[in-house]
């Protein structure tokens, strides 16, 4: 549609426009990987050769607990990470054995196995399922004269692939250069710049003795970015914790949205909210928080938060690196745990995720947000699986973030929740005051309104703190409304 001067209406032009998620989605599929570079070992640090990009890859896990489906949901999990990663999984092992080997992880004669599939695939990469020690990374690497990464240094590598804010950024390359600065190393003797003696030619006044290694020259310098990067998530820290004291400030109740990596988090808030945030079948989609607001069944406007994706085993680095990110966990009324319920171990999933947010609010000294169990992708999910969820979660709400199916239980159970610390009140409110009318539409439940030669009498249930706030324009005494 177009007016007469030809140019399209701005409402238009609005509803034709793709979402930020559609924008993201195309942004990100646009910079895929390029399979079959060829990954040789230069004169680089460790740190710009561990983010060298990953190709074809073998998967390497130890099983040394559980049953044999739970040791293989294990790599198929670790596979999906190395495909969020942009590479291309050739095969996988897995070693039955009480604990990792200490030298190489694997055994020797794992190790003479995984070397001949190498071979075999042509792979240049190694992912082991675990975080190995810098004694274990070497001795591994040098068995088998490939690139060797660990868990923990893929699940970087997607959060340095996806963040796209500047605190997310921030925030990743610190995470990455603390666990890379005890596993620095050099390539080599060309990356030595020791200057003993008379140093050649090149020596002199001022110039002779040990100097410093390259590799200390490369670690001094990591220290000094990593200093200065704590120093600026410390500044955003604080832009964020302002924004945070404003949206206490205004009595809106706060909902985050927690849970397992791809558990459909952002559909689910997309579904509830229509925010339009990026939504892609595949790990660590999300890593900036959104928060959009909402209204309920009974007219209250709450703020929902979608809050970045747990995973088994998380990096320690990780946590510590997005605690101002977790922190909105911590400070919201009602924790939203979404489930996937098409996974084939759900449990182990609620399991991981409960032990990040008791760790996040332990370290905050706060209280424990209530929590409410949402299983979603139930169009998609086991039915034995969901009846075994029923029985260990009677509490739980099952949902379908695609179809729409359970939405609106979903959200008559968080009305029910957000309303249960409410009393119910009668206000007579001056016509000129349209101010408080306002306010009392958008923090509490209206009951009944009609108008009278007073002013606007309204019956509705609002949070003890603001019926105290309003006492002046009350009629008659306020009664508990909560059974």
């Amino acid at each position: 549609m177009t007016t007469d001067n030809g140019k399209t209406p701005a409402r238009s032009r609005f509803l034709d426009d793709p979402s930020t998620g559609e924008l993201l989605l195309e942004e990100r599929s646009s910079l895929r990987r390029v399979a079959g570079l060829s990954t040789e070992l230069q004169d680089v640090i460790d740190a710009e050769y561990r983010q060298l990009r990953l190709e074809r890859v073998v998967l390497v896990g130890v099983w040394t607990e559980g049953s044999a489906a739970r040791a293989e949901a294990a790599m198929v999990e670790l596979a999906q990470l190395a495909e969020t990663a942009g590479s291309e999984v050739c095969e996988a092992l897995i070693q039955r054995r009480d604990k990792p080997d200490p030298s190489t992880y694997i055994g020797s004669g794992k190790t003479s196995e995984l070397k001949d599939v190498i071979a075999a695939t042509g792979a240049d990469t190694v992912i082991c399922d675990g975080e190995l020690t810098p004694g274990q990374l070497i001795a591994l690497e040098k068995a088998v004269n490939v690139k060797v990464i660990d868990r923990t240094a893929l699940i970087l590598d997607i959060f340095a692939q996806h963040a796209t804010s500047r605190e997310g950024k921030a925030q990743v390359s610190l995470a990455q250069m603390e666990y890379m600065l005890p596993r620095l190393r050099g390539w080599g003797e060309a990356l030595s710049r020791q200057a003993g003696g008379r140093a050649g030619s090149n020596g002199g006044v001022g110039l002779r003795g040990p100097g410093e290694t390259k590799i200390e020259t490369d670690r001094r310098r990591i220290r000094e970015r990593m200093a200065r990067l704590r120093r600026e998530i410390k500044g955003m820290k604080q832009a964020r914790d302002t924004k945070r004291h404003r949206r206490r400030a205004t009595p809106v109740p706060s909902i985050a949205i927690a849970g397992y990596t791809n558990a459909g988090k952002s559909s689910l808030l997309n579904r509830v909210t229509g925010a339009g945030v990026l939504v892609q079948n595949a790990l660590f989609a999300t890593l900036d928080p959104t928060t959009r607001r909402a209204e309920l069944p009974d007219g209250r406007m709450v703020v929902f938060t979608d809050t970045v994706g747990f995973v088994r085993h998380l990096p320690t680095q990780l946590v510590e690196a997005f605690r101002s990110t977790l922190e909105e966990v911590v400070d919201s009324e009602l924790l939203l745990h979404v489930v996937d319920g098409s996974d084939p171990f759900p449990l182990k999933q609620i399991e991981a995720v409960r032990m990040v947010v008791n760790d996040v609010v332990a370290e905050q000294n706060a209280e424990h947000p209530r929590e409410l169990v949402v299983i979603n992708k139930i169009d998609t999910a086991d039915p034995v699986v969901l009846t075994e969820l029923h029985h260990a979660l009677p509490e739980a709400v099952f949902v379908s973030a695609v179809t729409g199916e359970g939405i609106d239980e979903l959200l008559t159970r968080i009305m029910e929740i957000i309303a249960e610390g409410d009393v119910e009140v009668a206000l007579v409110v001056p016509y000129q005051r349209g101010d408080v009318v306002s306010r009392v539409h958008a923090e509490g439940a209206v009951v009944h309104e009609e108008y009278t030669e007073s002013g606007t009498r309204i019956v509705v249930r609002l949070p003890a703190s603001i019926a105290g706030e309003l006492s002046e324009f009350a009629e008659g005494a306020t009664h508990d409304g909560a059974d």
